[in-house]
């Protein structure tokens, strides 16, 4: 039987939220708690006691058991950051804090003997860690490195995971996110300023903004994008908080000596989210006025904010991120309107293969994120030809045998069957006919949004990939002097805006035209 074996309880998919019992001799150790239904682990813990549990950050699907958990093993040692501990009450407000045990970073700690663990930045969100874990068996030294969340990119609020923290050592298993899949994303700073015209289109369209966010993360970071970035400096602009994202604004300011120096001066100078007088201006949604004025609301994307009372008569514009495909689905059943932004949180296919070539672990486990996107990345030559590749399925157990030598398979795993189709050459087009199966893939939501397609050649290979909205929009710049949708100010993520226009709510081609038609002012 092998040293080290993970059972899957939670991979992050379908809101099931991540939680991994991880094997170590005879050791018994949990990766996160972030299970809606605990059933699970209640079953477990007939059989046999953890040894700890370690949280990685402060995210509700990788904390919100943990009160749960603690009624089903009252003794359990939680092993996390400070920072994180601090934020904990916001996903798992009912947890005791008498079995978190906050480490130090870089701190090793044999917690059982023969088992030593050390928590080492992982970018991502304030206080996020991944946990590096050594068991000495009788033959060799087990290590084993677990990422939660990681974000190579430092952000606004949060330092990236530094790849150097890592030089020199040597890793059995790896077991990290693949959230997006073989996707490349542009640069941090290009997705900011993306986002930051995406904004100014729709205010300049009259519309108010309203962003769903968690009450720890992406909403910080918006609120800060907004409250440094040049373009938004003095604007006369108002930006509304609900309580649940405030609550965590102000934890935020709680744990300022913790964040990158580059926010601990604009600190200094002005406050970093609550201010009613520097604009643009934070504050409340409680105190919101019913002014027509656009504006900005970032509210708690657990409740029921469609309905809240406080939005009023506005019309408003949802902006979400690139990969909430469910709500996507939702707005568009309601014919609400909306576009998507990307503001990433987690690795692309870059950072990702980047830390596993630095790390050059034996065994890869992919978790945390669709599971088609994961067999992509597992799929990958550069990974499927260097590394053991694993993408486990919920409650099976997955050995991950070790040695000093060690045999790369041939044979890729979770191979994913492609699609057979037919081509029809006609005069003066081509028609390609795929089979119906290829739309149940939840990607086919995004790659069709548009309806438009671009073809290219590479090699003797013809590669096909939907237009994005974002590319339609970019789309515009050689056609800025004629009246077309694209140069409305209306025109936004494919759809009018115009509430007069018959085309209000509809998808629209940018080249396409009505007598609603007014220019895009030349300033915001």
């Amino acid at each position: 039987m092998s040293e080290l074996e993970c059972l899957s309880l939670g991979i992050g998919q379908n809101g099931e939220g991540v939680c991994l019992d991880l094997r170590l001799g005879h050791y018994h150790f949990l990766l996160d708690c972030g299970l809606k239904d605990l059933s699970p682990l209640l079953a477990l813990a007939q059989h046999h006691n953890w040894v700890g549990v370690f949280c990685s950050h402060a995210h509700v699907d990788h904390s919100r058991g943990i009160s749960g958990l603690q009624a089903i093993a009252p003794n359990i040692r939680i092993f996390t950051t400070e920072v994180t501990a601090h934020l904990l009450p916001l996903t798992c407000s009912e947890a005791s804090t008498a079995t978190i045990f906050p480490l130090d970073w870089g701190e090793s700690i044999e917690i059982e003997p023969n088992l030593w663990i050390k928590l080492l930045p992982s970018g991502h969100l304030p206080g996020a860690a991944s946990i590096w874990l050594t068991y000495c068996g009788e033959e060799r030294d087990y290590n084993v490195l677990y990422t939660g969340d990681f974000l190579i990119s430092n952000s606004r609020l949060v330092q990236g995971l530094r790849l150097e923290q890592y030089r020199g050592t040597k890793l059995d298993v790896l077991i990290t996110e693949g959230s997006f899949g073989t996707v490349k994303h542009p640069h941090r700073r290009t997705q900011e300023h993306n986002l930051i015209q995406q904004i100014n289109q729709a205010i300049a369209s009259e519309y108010s903004i309203i962003f769903p966010v968690p009450n720890v993360g992406i909403g910080q970071e918006i609120l800060m994008l907004l409250r440094s970035h040049h373009a938004f400096t003095g604007k006369n602009l108002d930006i509304w908080i609900d309580h649940g994202v405030g609550v965590g604004c102000d934890l935020y300011m709680e744990l300022l000596s913790d964040l990158p120096s580059s926010v601990q001066n604009f600190a200094k100078h002005q406050p970093l989210f609550w201010d009613d007088r520097i604009s643009p201006r934070i504050q409340s949604l409680d105190l919101i006025n019913q002014s027509p004025s656009p504006s900005i609301i970032l509210i708690d994307q657990d409740t029921d904010w469609l309905h809240h009372p406080n939005l009023g008569s506005n019309s408003y514009l949802i902006f979400l991120p690139d990969q909430a495909t469910a709500l996507k689905t939702e707005l568009l059943s309601q014919n609400i309107p909306f576009t998507t932004f990307l503001l990433a949180e987690h690795c692309d296919v870059a950072g990702t293969t980047q830390l596993i070539h630095n790390l050059k672990p034996q065994h890869v486990v992919f978790m945390h994120g669709n599971s088609n996107y994961l067999a992509d990345l597992a799929n990958l030559d550069e990974l499927s030809n260097r590394y053991h590749i694993h993408c486990p399925a919920i409650a099976t157990t997955l050995e991950l045998p070790v040695g000093d030598t060690f045999h790369i398979p041939n044979q890729r795993q979770n191979q994913l069957s492609p699609y057979t189709g037919e081509l029809a050459e006609l005069n003066s087009s081509i028609i390609l006919t795929l089979p119906v199966e290829v739309t149940s893939d939840p990607r086919w939501f995004n790659f069709s949004d548009t309806g438009l397609i671009e073809a290219k050649w590479q090699g003797e290979d013809l590669l096909i990939r939907g237009i994005t909205q974002r590319e339609l929009l970019n789309e515009r710049s050689p056609e800025k002097g004629i009246a077309i949708c694209s140069n409305c100010r209306f025109y936004n993520g494919q759809r009018c805006l115009n509430r007069e226009s018959p085309l209000s709510g509809l998808n629209v081609s940018f080249d396409g035209y009505c007598q609603g038609f007014e220019k895009i002012p030349q300033e915001f």
